[in-house]
């Protein structure tokens, strides 16, 4: 995904100097295929993805996205043609034809020069097509870079999957999913496990706190930066090829290499609880995966039990590895602890805002309250985060949040069945500050050691512990 953004930055900034007019059109979609629209109730079953998608998906970016209407239209379509060689090129089917067509600045003509180019390559290739046309698309979402911005296709489940079940190596690393997934500039050394779910990595014996040196012979990090090896630690089915890890384990000195196949396994039962608590000592602490409907109110009814009875002396919530939600839900719960503000503001390319405010009928709790953040804390999450801290409605503790809540995603319906997630508008935090790529900063540092994970300690709640004591 990096080199085909590389690459599209490249090329765009050669087309910017293209004065020449666009060839003529050739074979095209109709006017009314470009249209897109939420969808209405469960999309069918899906059919093949074809240049008329991949037209329907361009004109609905440049309509519906936040800076579609700003937009310079031909980085979409360099990094869409870039994607289509390189597919050609993994094939050994380059052809030269495959030749980026000189483009304007115009959305519509530039589109029909690249189509027209797209149909020619295709007709000597008719095999790849499909594959072709994919890459193509995959590749100008990934344009936008954002991590709201999607295309949901090819959704599906293992065979044999039973509901809950989990689906990879069965680990977790202080580099999650996300960040993998494209965030890497964030990553910090060293790479090491901080998690074993189960399947292929419980079965090989890794333990938290495992220092993973090299996956399938890359290394992680070269010079302190991260390298794009680590997304093979999270592979999503139908992904099954297996992944070679050279490990350390810092408590024995062992060094060994192992290879694990991703495959289905069973998750513990507790992991799937959205909302998880317990009393320590005079302090509710809260665990919560994810701001899903009705968690706002699953979580004060955890602390008033926990209340119940007693004198609290404060309140945690863990919102570590909390990476999506509802941003109503997490506006929700913030009312708990503050009244009469503003918890963000959703905006348009054109600067008009939409401010969100707390909800003032939600009962003040009364209580300091601690948050813990990882690179985890995604999405609604940073909704809260910012606010918290904006607001001093209480302290964050732990590490920088993902910078991953570019704004509220809206869905739309392509005629492949296939659906393209945009957000409308983007997401400031309290103080108009933007969050989106740059996280929220925690009050106190606390970042987590393959030593900790391997003793099994958690420095960001005992630091939290003794804040709120104090």
């Amino acid at each position: 995904m990096t080199a085909v953004r590389v690459a599209a930055a490249g090329l765009a900034l050669l087309l910017a100097a293209a004065c020449t007019a666009p060839p003529p059109r050739g074979e095209t979609g109709t006017a009314a295929g470009t249209v897109c629209a939420p969808p209405t109730g469960t999309p069918g079953k899906e059919t093949a993805t074809t240049i008329e998608v991949v037209e329907q998906a361009y004109f609905c970016i440049l309509g519906n996205y936040h800076s579609g209407a700003t937009l310079d239209a031909r980085s979409l379509l360099a990094a869409g043609f870039t994607a289509l060689t390189q597919e050609l090129d993994r094939n050994g089917r380059d052809l030269p034809d495959a030749a980026m067509p000189t483009l304007t600045g115009d959305p519509k003509a530039d589109w029909a020069a690249f189509e027209t180019v797209y149909r020619k390559i295709t007709r000597q290739v008719p095999d790849l097509r499909g594959k072709l046309t994919v890459a193509t698309l995959e590749a100008i979402v990934a344009a936008l870079d954002d991590e709201h911005a999607s295309w949901a296709h090819d959704v599906g489940q293992p065979p044999d999957y039973y509901d809950g079940d989990g689906y990879g190596l069965g680990l977790e690393a202080n580099v999650n999913a996300s960040q993998a997934d494209g965030n890497l500039d964030a990553a910090v050394p060293p790479l090491f496990v901080t998690i074993v779910r189960g399947g292929a990595a419980q079965a090989a014996g890794l333990c938290p706190g495992d220092v993973i040196e090299s996956i399938n012979g890359s290394a992680p990090f070269i010079d302190g930066k991260a390298t794009p090896a680590i997304a093979a630690l999270y592979p999503r089915y139908p992904q099954a090829r297996p992944v070679e890890l050279s490990l350390l384990r810092h408590s024995t000195g062992r060094r060994w290499n192992v290879t694990l196949q991703p495959g289905l396994f069973q998750r513990d039962l507790a992991d799937l609880r959205v909302v998880r608590s317990k009393l320590l000592d005079d302090i509710a602490y809260v665990r919560v995966t994810g701001f899903l409907p009705d968690s706002a109110d699953r979580i004060l009814r955890a602390i008033f039990r926990l209340r119940e009875g007693r004198t609290l002396s404060g309140v945690v919530l863990d919102l570590r590895g909390n990476s999506s939600g509802s941003t109503t839900e997490a506006t929700r719960l913030l009312s708990a602890f503050a009244h009469g503000k503003v918890t963000a503001y959703h905006c348009t390319a054109g600067g008009t805002c939409q401010s969100l405010r707390t909800d003032d009928t939600v009962e003040l709790l009364g209580l300091p309250l601690v948050v813990l953040t990882d690179r985890g804390c995604a999405s609604a999450c940073e909704h809260f985060a910012s606010a918290v801290k904006d607001l001093r409605a209480g302290r964050l503790i732990g590490t920088r949040t993902a910078g991953m809540v570019s704004g509220p995603v809206q869905p739309y319906l392509l005629t492949d069945n296939t659906v393209l997630n945009l957000p409308a508008k983007h997401h400031l935090g309290p103080n108009r500050e933007v969050v989106d790529r740059i996280g929220v900063p925690p009050d106190h540092y606390v970042p987590l050691t393959p030593e900790d994970a391997a003793a099994g300690r958690d420095p960001a709640l005992a630091a939290a512990l003794t804040l709120l004591h104090r």
